[in-house]
């Protein structure tokens, strides 16, 4: 006969729970040189190639990812909040 093992028990309290992967931080991931020029190049490229488009929903969808590439680009690493602190009310950005 095979005798059955029992398994270990779960840990019951979420704080004992693990999670799978640590996730990483951007400013740990390796950067690639010119990278923002790189993403202000695409930007730009989206917003010229569908900007005469007779299509409404072409020109809306270039328009929509040249600003975010171009947000992406101006913003750097630390995203929108390095660029906020800089402003009148961005004192309370963290």
């Amino acid at each position: 006969m095979v005798q059955r093992t029992r398994r270990a028990e779960q840990p019951s309290t979420p704080a004992a729970i693990k999670p799978a992967r640590k996730t990483r931080k951007p400013q740990e991931r390796p950067g690639v040189p010119g990278e923002h020029w790189w993403v202000l190049g695409a930007g730009i490229a989206a917003w010229a190639l569908t900007r005469k488009s007779p299509s409404f929903l072409l020109r809306s969808a270039g328009l929509l990812a040249g600003s975010a590439l171009v947000g992406r680009a101006a913003s750097g690493r630390d995203g929108l909040s390095k660029v906020l602190r800089v402003t009148p009310l961005g004192g309370r950005v963290k």
